[in-house]
C-alpha cells in the first residue's frame, strides 16, 4: 500500500480511537524495571531438613491441626514443633530477615500468621516517602525505598535474596496461612529474589496482591493458594524461567494468575521457539474476575490447567502502559479446560458492594469486585497480541464467545510512532480446539493480518480466514463494533460508572448501543425508501423492491440483536437489492450512485457472510457507512417537493 495512503487510513482509525476513555489507560502499575538478561534457570525442590523454622507457641493448636495427618507427617511436624521451640521464629519474616546466603530453607509450620510486627501503617521517614502516587492509590516505590520501609506495602518483605526456598509443612495449602487482614499492599513481596520457591501454604486477603514475585529470574509457585484479594492472586512482573504448578486461586478483583511482562525472549521469531520464559502447568483458577490475565504476557506456556466460574477465563493484553515486552506475543495455550465463565461480577459494582471498604465487602462469601470492563461470557480473550497460539484446549459452556480477538492501538500504551499504531492482533493460531455449548466460538473486530481459525462454526465474522489460506489485512476494525469498544472502555470502579448502552454490564434489547445504531440507520433508510417509492420510482417493480429493501432493513435491527447469526449478512444483501433494483430504475447520477451504494452493501455482505476479501486495508462496511451518510442526504434533495414552477418546467 502506498505510504500515504495507509498514513491516511491510520489517521482515520486514530481519530476513532484517541476517543477511547482516558479509564482504558489505567492498571497496574509498578517502578520502571527491565526484564532479566536470562542467565538464570527453573530452580529445583530441595528436600531435606529446614535451615530456618517458623511456627507459633500454642502447642493444643497446633496439634488440632495436625490430628488429621498421615501419621509419617505428623510425626514430622511434631518432631519440627519441638525443635521451632527452642531455636525458631514467630514471624515469617523474622526467618526472611536471618537468611545471609543463597541456598537456605525456611519451613512454616501449620498455623495462622497474621505477621503482627509487620501490620502497623509507617511512621517516621517512611510515612513521607518522596515517591510518585499511581492512579491506584498506592506509592510507586524503588527498590532502595522498598528495602527502606519494607512494611509501608507488604505484610512480608523478601528482598534480595537469592536461592530462597519456603515452604509450608501442612498436609496441603490451607494448613498453612499468612494473612494480611486487608492491612496491606501485597502478603508476600519477593522483589529480585532469583532462585525463589514457594510451596505448600496460602496467602490471603490483601488490598492487592498475595504473592507477588517481581524482576526475578528463576521461580517455582509450587501447591500455593492464593485467595480474596482486591487485584490478583499470583502476579509475577518482569521476571524469566518461571513455574507455576498445581496451584489455585479465586475470589479475586483481577486475576487469579497474572504473569505480566514475562521476558520477551521470542519477539520476532514464528510459531516455533526455543524456550518460553514462563510455564504454568495444573493449575486451577476460579470465581475470579478473570482467571489468567497477562498485559505483555510474552512466552507464556499455559497447559493442563482449567479455568471456570470467573466473568471471563482468560486474557492477554497489550492496553496498559508501562509494562516491558509490549506488544504482547507468543503465548501458547493448549489442553486447558475452560469453561462456564459467566459470572456477573458488575452487580456488585451497581449495588455499592464494591464501595464498601475491602474488609466489609463479603470476598470470603463470593464477592468479586471487577477492577476493568472486559466483555463477561467469554473463554479467551485477546485484546492487542501476535503469534499467539491456542491448540487442543477444550473450552463451552460460554454466554457470550469461545474467543475474543480484539485489536488495540500502540497509543494506549503510550507508544505514539505511526508504524506502531497497528502492530497487534497478528498471527495468532486457533487450532484443534474442542468448543461446545457457547454462544459463539469467535468474535473478532477484524482489525490484524495472519490470524487463522479452525473448526469454527458460529463467529462474528461469519467467514473467517481459515489456516493456510489467504486472509485479510485491516489496519481498523469493524466499525460498529470500534463504537462499541469505546463505549465499553468507559468502566470505572472507583466511580461506579458502568456504561449505559454496553451489553457488557447488562444493558440489553433496545438499550445497547449497537442496537440503537441499526434501529437509528434503518428508520432513515426506510423513510428513504418510501418516499423514493412514492416520488421518484416508475416502475411495476417499485413496490417489490421496496419491500425487499425495508424487509432487508427491519433484518438489520434483528441482526444488531443477534450478531451470530445470519442476519447481519443478509439484511446487508436485501438492502443492496433494493438500493440496485432502485438505482437501475431511476439511473442519472444519482441512480447510478445508488446502484454503486447497492454493489457495496452486496460487497460487504459478501465480505462478512462468505469470504473476507484479503487485498483491502479496510472493511467494506466503512466505504459503505460513509458514502450510505452521502447517500442520504442526497436522497432528501431528490424527495424534497418541488415547487410547483419546476414541476412545470420539468413536465415541459
Amino acid at each position: 500500500m502506498p505510504l500515504i495512503a495507509r498514513r491516511t487510513l491510520s489517521l482515520l482509525g486514530l481519530v476513532l480511537v484517541f476517543l477511547l476513555p482516558a479509564s482504558a489507560a489505567l492498571a497496574h502499575e509498578e517502578r520502571e524495571v527491565k526484564l532479566p538478561d536470562g542467565t538464570g534457570s527453573v530452580p529445583v525442590y530441595r528436600q531435606g531438613e529446614p535451615d530456618l523454622l517458623v511456627c507459633k507457641t500454642d502447642k493444643s493448636d497446633f496439634q488440632r491441626r495436625i490430628a488429621k495427618f498421615p501419621d509419617e507427617l505428623r510425626q514430622r511436624n511434631l518432631r519440627l514443633f519441638a525443635r521451632c521451640q527452642k531455636e525458631g521464629f514467630r514471624h515469617l519474616q523474622e526467618a526472611v530477615d536471618r537468611v545471609d546466603g543463597p541456598g537456605m530453607n525456611i519451613a512454616i509450620l501449620p498455623g495462622l500468621y497474621l505477621e503482627e510486627p509487620g501490620q502497623p501503617a509507617p511512621t517516621g521517614e517512611c510515612a513521607d516517602l518522596k515517591a510518585r502516587w499511581s492512579s491506584w492509590g498506592y506509592q510507586i516505590l524503588s527498590y532502595e525505598q522498598q528495602v527502606q520501609c519494607p512494611h509501608n506495602q507488604n505484610l512480608v518483605a523478601i528482598l534480595g535474596k537469592k536461592d530462597l526456598q519456603i515452604e509450608g509443612t501442612g498436609a496441603g495449602p490451607l494448613d498453612v496461612i499468612i494473612d494480611a487482614q486487608y492491612r496491606k499492599l501485597n502478603a508476600i513481596r519477593a522483589d529480585m529474589t532469583d532462585g525463589v520457591y514457594f510451596r505448600n501454604f496460602t496467602a490471603q486477603r490483601t488490598t492487592f496482591n498475595s504473592l507477588y514475585i517481581l524482576a526475578t529470574d528463576g521461580f517455582v509457585i509450587d501447591r500455593m493458594l492464593t485467595r480474596w484479594n482486591d487485584e490478583y492472586g499470583f502476579l509475577t512482573f518482569a521476571s524469566d524461567h518461571g513455574l507455576y504448578t498445581d496451584c489455585e486461586s479465586y475470589g479475586n478483583g483481577d486475576s487469579g494468575i497474572y504473569p505480566g511482562s514475562a521476558s520477551n525472549i521470542n519477539d520476532g521469531l514464528g510459531y516455533e521457539v526455543p524456550r518460553y520464559a514462563i510455564e504454568i502447568r495444573r493449575c486451577k483458577s476460579h470465581h475470579n474476575m478473570v482467571g489468567y490475565s497477562g498485559t505483555a504476557g510474552d512466552s507464556v506456556w499455559v497447559h493442563d490447567s482449567e479455568f471456570w466460574g470467573n466473568l471471563a477465563g482468560a486474557t492477554m493484553d497489550s492496553a496498559f502502559p508501562g509494562h516491558p515486552g509490549l506488544p504482547q506475543n507468543h503465548a501458547k495455550f493448549e489442553n486447558n479446560k475452560i469453561y462456564d465463565n459467566n459470572a456477573a461480577y458488575y452487580e456488585h459494582v451497581r449495588d455499592g458492594t464494591c464501595a464498601k471498604p475491602p474488609a466489609e465487602r463479603g470476598y470470603e462469601k463470593g464477592v468479586v469486585c471487577p477492577q476493568i470492563g472486559l466483555p463477561p461470557g467469554s473463554g479467551i480473550i485477546t485484546a492487542g497480541g501476535n503469534w499467539n497460539v491456542f491448540r487442543n484446549n477444550q473450552i463451552w459452556g460460554h454466554d457470550n464467545a469461545a474467543f475474543n480477538l480484539m485489536a488495540v492501538p500502540a497509543f494506549i500504551r503510550g507508544e505514539e510512532a505511526w508504524d506502531k499504531q497497528f502492530d497487534t492482533s497478528h498471527h495468532n493460531l486457533y487450532t484443534g480446539n474442542l468448543l461446545k455449548d457457547n454462544g459463539a466460538d469467535v468474535y473478532w473486530d477484524g482489525q490484524g493480518s495472519a490470524n487463522c481459525w479452525e473448526g469454527v462454526r458460529v463467529a462474528s465474522p461469519a467467514a473467517l480466514p481459515g489456516c493456510g489460506a489467504t486472509g485479510p489485512a485491516r489496519v481498523v476494525a469493524e466499525p460498529v463494533k470500534l463504537v462499541q469498544m469505546y463505549l465499553c472502555n468507559d468502566y470505572s470502579i472507583g466511580e461506579r460508572r458502568l456504561p449505559g448502552g454496553c451489553w457488557w454490564f447488562g444493558s440489553s434489547g433496545l438499550a445497547r448501543v449497537e442496537v440503537q445504531l441499526a434501529l437509528g440507520g434503518s428508520v432513515v433508510l426506510a423513510l428513504m425508501a418510501v418516499l423514493l417509492w412514492r416520488r421518484r420510482l416508475r416502475s411495476r417493480w417499485a413496490l417489490p423492491l421496496t419491500v425487499v429493501g425495508l424487509a432487508g432493513l427491519a433484518l438489520d435491527v434483528l441482526g444488531a440483536l443477534d450478531g451470530y447469526s445470519v442476519l447481519p449478512a443478509a439484511a446487508l444483501a436485501l438492502t443492496g437489492l433494493w438500493l440496485l433494483g432502485a438505482g437501475w430504475i431511476m439511473r442519472g447520477a444519482f441512480g447510478w450512485f445508488t446502484v454503486v451504494l447497492g454493489v457495496l452493501h452486496l460487497v460487504d455482505a459478501f465480505d462478512r457472510a462468505v469470504w473476507m476479501l484479503p487485498l483491502i486495508p479496510i472493511g467494506p462496511g466503512w466505504i459503505r457507512g460513509l458514502l450510505t451518510g452521502v447517500w442520504v442526504l442526497c436522497a432528501v434533495v431528490v424527495v424534497a417537493p418541488r415547487r410547483r414552477a419546476e414541476r412545470e418546467e420539468a413536465a415541459a
